[in-house]
């Protein structure tokens, strides 16, 4: 049994501003949950489509009564693949994005094309499709019914995410910072307060001890 997802939606932005701003949606506000994205292949056809395959990591917090059937040292993070096929003579893109590990638990296959709307040429359609299945006994129709909730859940997300980056690019901003350069400014952030709480603790330590001292002496 696979739970199936179909949806459309539309992005009020050209099909060449939303292609640009595929390419470009991470890191946003509404995208906490995609850590890291690096390209693993690019090719352009004789035909001249442009063909990714790009790695997603992602959170991916288990519900509570899932966590109970996994050890405790099970990754959180998901790795998604996520191929494209870009076609700028028809203007369209098709994604294909599927999870490589986690596997036993569940599987969200996911279908995207993104083309000219019918009815204004100024906007972008987004045709998306998912399988969601599980192959966990005697849970698996529960983990389904979580998967599909929770796809739909970050499908909002993703459109929110789509639009901020939309609206930087119409404004003529570039987007501040690329999940690379988020990344280690947090890594540098939390060696700067790790730092930061060594040399209080230090600090505490010395006080305590000149205290102690001070104390003993007193009592000599």
């Amino acid at each position: 049994m696979v739970k199936y997802f179909l949806g459309q939606s539309v992005l009020r932005s050209s099909w060449d501003q939303v292609f640009a701003a595929f390419w470009q949606r991470y890191p946003n506000p509404y995208s906490k949950h995609v850590l890291t994205e690096d390209i693993v292949h690019r090719e352009v056809t004789p035909d001249q489509k442009l063909l990714s395959r790009r790695l997603l990591t992602k959170t991916n917090r288990m519900p509570r009564w899932a966590e109970r059937l996994f050890p405790a040292n099970v990754a959180h993070s998901v790795y998604i693949l996520e191929d494209s096929i870009v076609d700028p003579q028809n203007q369209t893109m098709t994604t294909f994005t599927w999870n490589i590990n986690h596997a036993r638990l569940m599987v969200v296959e996911e279908r995207c094309v993104y083309c000219v709307n019918s009815d204004n040429s100024g906007w972008t359609e987004i045709r998306r499709e998912a399988w969601v299945s599980s192959s966990l006994f005697g849970v698996s129709r529960a983990v389904q019914e979580f998967g599909l909730a929770r796809f739909k859940s970050n499908v909002t997300k993703t459109m929110k995410g789509f639009e901020y980056i939309l609206a930087k690019l119409q404004a003529g901003e570039a987007p501040s910072k690329t999940l690379v350069e988020t990344a280690k400014e947090a890594k540098e952030k939390a060696k700067e307060t790790a730092l930061a709480a060594t040399e209080k603790a230090k600090d505490l330590a010395s006080k305590a001890a000149t205290k102690q001292q001070q104390q003993q002496q007193h009592f000599v």
